[in-house]
């Protein structure tokens, strides 16, 4: 993989790349070695955190990780990342996609074993009326969710807003390609 590694409110020390090398060199047996990976790591007081995001054809794979030693959050975001390849692995290397260009074939070809189905339990329909993103903030508070999906009255487009850390909220708003 080519790793692209950037700090923020930190110092990326040469032991810092190497260890940040070296783990994230544990995924070089999914991915080829001209497969891009970003690597962002920052200091926030006590937290150490590391985000790590490998765009693909049609999926992007990302993980991030916060622990108060960025050595820890080395290690959990290369676990996290092996778990989500093991887990979709089917999923992402789908002929339609493409991505296959970008994984090893051993990882491609390997027997699928314990690989968990991705199972809806549950399919639920409502009426989606227009409003304004602070009106559906108001109304996901109302109804004690994390998200609430809406028509924004504005832009006619079908927005998600969520709860954040710190009793913030987030936009999600569709993007032309």
């Amino acid at each position: 993989m080519k790793l692209q590694i950037t700090g923020r409110n930190i110092e990326l020390t040469d032991g810092l790349k190497a260890a940040v090398e070296e783990k994230l060199s544990k995924l070089d047996r999914y991915f080829k070695e001209d497969t891009p990976a970003r690597v962002t790591m920052s200091v926030e007081k006590e937290r150490q955190k590391i985000e790590v995001t490998i765009p693909m054809k049609g999926k992007i794979i990302r993980s991030e990780q916060v622990s108060n030693d960025m050595y820890v959050s080395i290690d959990l975001v290369v676990e996290t990342i092996e778990r989500q390849l093991r887990k979709y692995r089917h999923k992402l290397v789908d002929e339609k996609q493409d991505a296959r260009k970008q994984f090893r074939e051993e990882f491609i070809e390997k027997d699928a074993g314990d690989e968990e189905e991705i199972r809806i339990i549950r399919d639920k329909k409502f009426d989606i009326k227009p409003m304004y993103a602070e009106d559906a903030c108001i109304q996901m508070e109302l109804l004690g969710h994390d998200f609430f999906v809406f028509k924004n009255a504005e832009t006619d487009e079908v927005n998600v807003v969520y709860k954040r850390r710190g009793n913030t909220y987030g936009l999600i708003e569709p993007e032309e390609e």
